[in-house]
């Protein structure tokens, strides 16, 4: 495996957060920044000379997912972009005149999801938020019990939750919204590049991803469409993406996420394999600690996710204590992190724990190294003795 020195003092277990680029994906994009930088909607040749690797990043994608040429990718700045785009879409074609009236989604949605269910709610939407089991997982069986087909416009369940890892059935809720006509959306950032994806098999009608989630750009994400499903675009303009998302296509970093989503695929086994164990000896380290919970069984899990707490310990000190020994974690979503307060997610785990502060994800990526796994065992632990030392004192 291809390995990247970030800083030889400081190991990074955000992958959840935002990933290295790859520096192939890197070298990929370069061409474009001054040599092939033209409009790809220009007819003269600085325009059409991106098209041929327009193209190659194009098939990169669909093949990477499993889509098929009849189905749209779109091509967007980020999943939040997309997510919000199926939401909204939905809500002005099938709700907002009084077709149907119900969005049905779960406690434990990234922001970008719950957010926005939350100005639709604004707007009359009914939205219904379904609670996952003692798992953490949306099973068919409580996505029933909030079921109307005659109300239910969506279903929006995330795939994998950036928090925890947890690994939602993703088939079985889609298969259950396609037999009652109903459309399916899944939030698939935290799946594609950790567990395989292949919307062949799959029968969800809007996917959203990100690249820079597996390695690939910040800036640049996708929404997949299924065949013969239309949406009111949310951006309006040119007829880019034809004419589903206006605005001039950013064609490095397209190609750069195109080469990113290819080698997120290959790299799937060495993910299942060689990251999971890494992640697996963090855990045991982690959970060696006494009056620790870890979050979530490890085989409902992405190979790459732990989530736990430590009792006594509060998580902003953690985090500022693993800073100071090289180590990056993260408390709470990348997009809530200012709050540093425990989101949806944990509050709905955390309900029945007698661990009271808030809990920090470790997660890696395919550049971890069993070296940097070592030296942030030892981290944890300093941390976690120097902590509960200190508050033992008061």
């Amino acid at each position: 495996m291809l390995s990247v020195v970030f800083n030889m003092n400081r190991i990074y277990l955000d992958n959840n957060a935002t990933t290295v680029l790859d520096p192939r994906v890197k070298q990929s994009m370069e061409p474009f920044w001054l040599q092939e930088y033209g409009n790809p909607n220009s007819l003269h040749r600085y325009g059409t000379e991106t098209h041929p690797e327009m193209s190659v990043a194009l098939d990169r994608l669909y093949k990477g997912i499993g889509a098929s040429d009849e189905d749209d990718v779109i091509i967007n700045g980020c999943a939040t972009e997309g997510n919000n785009t199926v939401l909204k879409g939905v809500w002005n074609d099938h709700i907002r005149h009084g077709e149907k009236s119900r969005i049905v989604s779960s406690q434990i949605e990234h922001p970008s999801v719950a957010r926005t269910l939350d100005w639709l709610e604004a707007q009359g939407v009914e939205v219904v938020r379904l609670a996952p089991n003692d798992d953490g997982i949306i099973t068919e069986e409580i996505l029933a019990d909030g079921f109307d087909e005659n109300k239910t416009a969506l279903v929006s369940i995330m795939w994998a939750n950036n928090e925890t890892g947890l690994i939602n059935p993703v088939k079985d809720l889609a298969q259950f919204c396609r037999g009652r006509g109903v459309l399916f959306h899944t939030d698939a950032v935290q799946a594609v590049g950790k567990v395989p994806v292949d919307l062949q098999d799959l029968p969800v009608d809007f996917l959203t991803f990100s690249a820079h989630k597996f390695h690939g750009p910040k800036g640049a994400g996708g929404l997949f469409l299924r065949k013969g499903i239309n949406l009111t675009p949310l951006l309006h303009g040119g007829e880019q993406m034809g004419g589903r998302r206006a605005g001039t296509v950013n064609v490095p970093f397209v190609v750069g996420m195109g080469l990113a989503m290819e080698l997120a695929v290959d790299a799937l086994e060495y993910e299942t394999h060689e990251v999971r164990r890494r992640r697996d000896r963090l855990e045991d380290a982690i959970a060696s600690i006494p009056d620790t919970l870890i979050f979530g069984k490890r085989e409902h899990r992405t190979p790459n996710t732990i989530l736990a707490s430590f009792k006594g310990i509060e998580g902003e000190a953690f985090l500022w204590d693993l800073d100071k020994r090289g180590v990056a974690a993260s408390t709470g979503s990348a997009c809530s992190s200012e709050s540093l307060e425990a989101d949806a997610t944990l509050q709905a785990m955390m309900s029945d724990a007698d661990l009271t502060h808030t809990a920090v994800r470790f997660s890696l990526s395919r550049f971890t190294t069993d070296e940097e796994i070592d030296a942030a065992i030892l981290a944890i632990h300093a941390a976690v003795d120097r902590l509960r030392s200190i508050s033992s004192t008061y």
